[in-house]
């Protein structure tokens, strides 16, 4: 009796898939992410719009920000979108290539598992042949060390990102802003931020001499012009703090009540004193200031700022050299930050503070203009995928050709160490050359060319060149050098990395287990498949939460 029943381990309602079953499912996911974001790869990829649930509307093709708008629950999808993310937050750019490189692996991965291939054997094949790419792209990487190198791969990540046609002026804008704050060889771009105004060209937008902050002083009579500032940088209100909810105070005749007050003026006052007799005259508080401590200031002629962004706090501590102060017993003289003109400005409708002619400074502002918020909104991502890549290339100093070129080396690379590789793991790196080649084949089919016959014109005159590549506004094969399209080195090393990772992790994975509906929290649609336009696998859900059927 005992034998014939079934024994459960797991909570009821858990859904299981198993093997072949689970391995199916997550790259059909990954094809799917794969699949979305690669129409918008290169200078002739596709926008996406995206609004969310309170009906904001976003048109981008960036594709850091299309995966981090879509609400993607299927768990392998999620996987590759923190890969994204994280070479994001590495280089700042090559975000999509990532997950078209991983998505065209597991691809790959699934035929020769098909072909009785087995997983271990595609794992260490995959392993290897990432080890020999980024050998092979260090061995054609250039040097990279003067400004002119810096504007072109500035406008390189700008291209195609709705920049194009000002990309110029911006390329010069972002180069000199990253070799205004670097040290040392290196630069942290945080340190660098870019204020959107809506209103006017993009030709009208410039670099700050100093910091600028979406801000004005606290009170209206309180100077917006001041001249040898000496800032002050603290994270202490300049406020009472609230009374207990649960004190009780008893007050028996007016003039307890009166003292009550004046003793709170008193003590307004004394931190006001505090400020006054360190010299100070510009004060960036990032708590609050009330009512009656804005008086005091704006009696004594200070320029006070109240509630400002850790993120301002950190880059006027770079511009100036002031220093936090968390306690304003602590504040002194040798804590003040200088700055030889600060003063309040007003561009089309926002009012904005300048600190300028700052001593060595090392943060700065871009004023980037548009005719609209989604001009801006669309710029403003092309400027940091720059700024992350110039970043790059001066920490680095080393750069690839564009256009196809390196990965059509590393096509001909790893087929040539493939060749020399005996054994079933010769074909799982001939499929990892293949899986690379979608990135030249990308370029070539967004921008609507015959990419048979190009490709085996690339190859071919790869021959001779290992600078050709794609001018896709032409259709033409071109020097990529002469052409300035030019990416650092870093991107391509880190999408290799970060993609062979991911597609080894989904590779792995023989079980799923999971909660009733965690794989799937939208649910089929009419056609029959779930939010993610991906068909049920027998009965097997999966898919990404919030994202149309793809038709």
């Amino acid at each position: 009796m005992m034998a014939n029943q079934p024994i459960f381990i797991l909570p009821e309602g858990t859904e299981r898939y198993s093997k072949r079953d689970a391995l199916r499912m997550n790259i059909t996911a990954a094809k799917v992410l794969k699949d979305i974001v690669r129409t918008t790869l290169g200078p002739k990829g596709m926008d996406k719009m995206l609004t969310d649930s309170l009906g904001d509307v976003i048109v981008t093709n960036d594709g850091a920000t299309i995966m981090r708008e879509m609400d993607i629950t299927q768990p392998a999808a999620r996987m590759l979108v923190e890969t994204a993310k994280k070479q994001e937050d590495i280089v700042g750019d090559g975000t999509t290539s990532v997950v078209v490189i991983a998505g065209e692996l597991l691809v790959k991965a699934q035929e020769l598992l098909e072909d009785g291939i087995a997983t271990s054997v595609i794992v260490k094949g995959y392993r290897n042949a990432a080890a020999k790419s980024i050998e092979i792209l260090n061995n054609v990487a250039m040097d990279a060390d003067d400004r002119e190198t810096l504007k072109k791969v500035a406008m390189t990540a700008m291209t195609g990102k709705g920049s194009d046609y000002a990309k110029d002026k911006l390329a010069d804008l972002v180069v000199d802003a990253a070799l205004r704050i670097a040290e040392d060889g290196e630069i942290d771009i945080d340190n660098i931020n870019i204020q959107r105004i809506s209103g006017d060209s993009v030709e009208d937008s410039f670099l700050a001499e100093g910091i600028v902050m979406d801000k004005d002083p606290v009170s209206k009579n309180m100077p917006t012009d001041v001249e040898d500032a000496k800032i002050a940088l603290i994270k202490y209100p300049i406020e009472l703090k609230e009374i207990n909810t649960d004190a009780k105070i008893d007050i028996t005749d007016p003039a307890q009540f009166e003292a009550f007050l004046n003793n709170e003026e008193e003590m307004i006052k004394d931190l006001v004193d505090k400020v006054v007799a360190s010299g100070a005259n510009v004060l960036f508080c990032q708590k609050g200031i009330d009512d009656m401590a804005q008086h005091y200031l704006n009696k004594v002629g200070i320029m006070a700022y109240k509630r400002v962004k850790k993120s301002d706090m950190e880059r006027i501590n770079k511009a100036t050299g002031a220093q936090y102060v968390t306690d304003i017993e602590d504040l002194t003289a040798d804590k003040l930050g200088s700055a030889g003109h600060v003063y309040v400005d007003k561009i089309f409708d926002h009012k904005l503070t300048f600190i300028e002619e700052c001593e060595n400074p090392k943060a700065s502002s871009i004023v980037l203009r548009g005719s609209t918020r989604y001009v801006t909104e669309q710029i403003s991502r092309a400027l940091d995928d720059a700024l992350g890549v110039v970043a790059a290339t001066i920490e680095d100093g080393k750069v690839l050709i564009g256009g196809g070129a390196c990965e059509i080396d590393l096509v001909k690379g790893l087929r040539a160490y493939g060749e020399s590789v005996s054994g079933r793991e010769q074909l799982a790196i001939l499929a990892y050359a293949n899986a690379v080649e979608v990135i030249p084949r990308t370029l070539i089919e967004n921008a609507g060319l015959d990419t048979i016959n190009l490709i085996a014109e690339l190859k071919a005159a790869h021959e001779d060149s290992s600078k050709i590549g794609i001018n896709v506004f032409t259709g033409k094969l071109v020097d990529m050098e002469e052409a300035g399209v030019i990416e650092p080195l870093r991107i391509k090393t880190q999408a290799i990395k970060a993609a062979s990772e991911a597609a080894e992790m989904i590779l792995r994975i023989d079980d799923m287990i999971a909660a009733r509906n965690a794989l799937n929290s939208s649910g089929p649609d009419e056609s029959g498949n779930d939010a993610s336009g991906m068909p049920p696998m027998g009965g097997m859900p999966g898919g990404m939460g919030g994202m149309p059927p793809m038709m």
